[in-house]
Parts: C-alpha cells; sequence; structure tokens
C-alpha cells in the first residue's frame, strides 16, 4: 500500500522574518550614520575652504593696496595710512593704461564678523581727496562695499616705525603726532614702512598673521 507524500509549505517563519528586517533595520541606521558623516564632513571641509578662499583673498588684495601706497614725496603733509579699531583706512596710488597716476582712499573695516573693502574714485585733486579721507575716517561716504571675509573675530594691527626701529601698535602713531616733529620725513608725519596684519577667524586656535612692505611700488 502507497502512501502519498503531502507538500510541504516553503518560506520563511514568523521568526525568520523577524531576524532578517532586524538585520536590515541595522544595516540602514549604520548606513545613515556613515552617510550623516559623510554630508558632515563636507560641509565642515566646505567651510573650510571658503574661510581659506577669502583669506587668500583678502591679503592679496592688503598686499596690492599695501605696496601702492601713497609714499611722502607724494603726500608729504598727508597722513596716507591709519590703522585702528578694527580699521584700515590708507591712500595708495592708482595706475592705468593711458592715465596719469591718480590717488584713491581705500577703507577696510570688519562689522559684524565680516571683513569688507571700499575705494573711491580715483582722483588727482587734493581736496577731493581730502573729503574722501575724511568720510572714509567717519564712515559717512558713500563708496561700494565688498565682502572679502566672513566669521572674522578680530582684526589687529600694528606698523613698522623706523626711527625708532619698532612696532607700534596701530592708531598709536596717530596720537603722537604732535611729538614726532623731526622725524624722518620733516612734517611731523611718522614714517612707517610695513603693516603687520593679524586676522582671528571663528572655528581658527591661532590668528593669521602677515606682514606687508608699505610702498614697495
Amino acid at each position: 500500500m502507497r502512501f502519498k507524500a503531502t507538500p510541504t509549505s516553503s518560506g520563511f517563519t514568523l521568526i525568520e522574518l523577524l531576524v532578517a528586517i532586524t538585520i536590515l533595520a541595522i544595516i540602514a541606521v549604520l548606513g545613515w550614520r556613515g552617510l550623516d558623516s559623510i554630508v558632515r564632513a563636507r560641509m565642515s571641509l566646505t567651510s573650510e575652504l571658503e574661510q581659506t578662499r577669502g583669506t587668500q583673498i583678502s591679503f592679496a588684495q592688503l598686499e596690492n593696496d599695501s605696496t601702492h601706497l601713497a609714499g611722502t614725496n607724494l603726500l608729504p603733509t598727508h597722513e596716507s595710512l591709519r590703522a585702528s579699531q578694527q580699521r584700515l583706512t590708507m591712500i595708495r596710488t592708482v595706475y592705468e593704461d593711458n592715465q596719469p597716476s591718480r590717488l584713491q582712499v581705500v577703507a577696510y573695516r570688519v562689522v559684524d564678523g565680516v571683513l569688507s573693502r571700499r575705494e573711491s574714485v580715483a582722483t588727482r585733486d587734493l581736496q577731493v581727496l581730502d573729503a574722501d579721507w575724511q568720510s572714509a575716517l567717519n564712515e559717512s561716504d558713500n563708496m561700494s562695499v565688498v565682502m572679502l571675509q566672513t566669521d572674522v573675530l578680530s582684526l589687529d594691527m600694528r606698523t613698522w616705525n623706523p626711527d625708532e626701529n619698532t612696532w607700534r601698535v596701530a592708531g598709536s602713531d596717530i596720537a603722537t603726532n604732535a611729538n614726532v616733529a623731526g622725524v624722518s620725513t620733516g612734517k611731523g608725519i611718522p614714517l612707517k614702512t610695513g603693516l603687520e596684519v593679524s586676522l582671528q577667524l571663528r572655528g581658527r586656535e591661532h590668528p593669521l598673521l602677515k606682514v606687508f612692505l608699505l610702498g614697495a611700488a
């Protein structure tokens, strides 16, 4: 007598399904954490690259302006650089093709963590230049603004005084103008040949430091 084998149902049991779902959930969580780490790292790297790019642009522009700082041969009785209180104001020479050399006021300042640069229209009129200078110092000018660097915590500066062979905290030369008659310029305007700029950025342990030679052009 023959018995027919009853067909057995093939498939996963409930326990097997639960184990599979648990494993997939663990893999999904691990994958999400890995993806989240990659996204965060990419955001951090992008932010650092933007900071580095802004710093390079800022220092390159500062170097160009410092190199073309108007010297005492052009402005023997007029101050051409003032650096104090998160602000840097200078007068530079401008050279363009088929144009005579002209003078221009350039102003840097830090406001709400942003380093910006402003520049006046180049001119050969000393009265116009003096008016632009005073307006820049009073921040009452209408010069166009270019944002150079964000996340700036502080901007500290010192100037090199060759007559004293030492660095001075920016702005101290201005306060002692009345007592420096007889310096090498002979006009009571302190001679400065170097500018030290210290830029502290958010998230950086140490400030970025760079020294610029003034009036080298």
